[in-house]
């Protein structure tokens, strides 16, 4: 199976809504890994790696959000895969 990196950038409501907690566990049920980090912009960047259709199925999920978000633009380019794997992480600071 082919391996899928990106870069994405998260706009809308997606600070203090759990946004990064929701990303986290979806990742994390999809096998994908990577980290979710908060933005002082207010936007949330996220850099996750996995099999091509789980990271697709991520990213289709980053489109909607969490419960409480509201998720208005998502910027995001593919990067080259690096072959990184373990659970999807919180980053903490900017």
């Amino acid at each position: 199976m082919s391996r899928k990196r990106i870069r994405a950038v998260v706009h809308g409501r997606v600070q203090r809504v759990a946004f990064r907690e929701y990303t986290r566990q979806e990742a994390n049920r999809l096998g994908v890994s990577g980290w979710v980090q908060n933005q002082p912009d207010g936007t949330v960047l996220v850099l996750c790696e996995g099999d091509a259709p789980q990271v697709d199925a991520l990213f289709a999920w980053l489109s909607i959000g969490s419960p409480y978000a509201v998720v208005t633009l998502v910027d995001w380019h593919e990067e080259e895969p690096k072959g990184e794997t373990g659970p999807l992480v919180i980053r903490y600071g900017s």
